[in-house]
């Protein structure tokens, strides 16, 4: 009996890997999905603000003060030109707004991150590259 446990627990990891691989870290997903929208309407923020927000994963390492394998970005209505980037603190689980914006030029083109201060930039945010060491 403990061996055949052992036996399907060792079979099952590389399917594990795989799924999470594939489908992102459900537990990321997860407190993106459940804290953002609420840091969003704690901020004033109605449905009717926000013209696109979606659960995004980074192809890269991010500062390692939030969680990696996903944050959200959001675009508001009267700022489209500006994607806005938000992540889930490790510590606390709070909402943090990254300094830095995607600045969309033309459809799917987008220029340099910038940081200067926009319509919904919060007073506290964190470097997006930061702390990666």
């Amino acid at each position: 009996m403990i061996f055949g446990s052992l036996l399907l627990i060792i079979l099952s990891i590389p399917f594990v890997i795989i799924y999470l691989l594939n489908n992102d870290n459900p537990y990321d997903k997860y407190l993106v999905n459940k804290y953002i929208p609420l840091h969003l309407e704690k901020m004033g923020y109605l449905e009717d603000d926000i013209m696109k927000q979606s659960y995004i994963q980074p192809k890269h390492g991010i500062n390692y003060d939030v969680y990696q394998q996903g944050h959200s970005m959001v675009v508001f209505k009267d700022e489209p030109q500006f994607e806005y980037l938000y992540g889930v603190t490790k510590r606390g689980k709070e909402v943090i707004q990254f300094c830095e914006k995607e600045s969309l030029i033309a459809e799917n083109h987008y220029g340099d991150m910038n940081t200067t201060k926009t319509n919904h930039s919060e007073k506290e945010c964190i470097g997006y590259l930061d702390n990666r060491d």
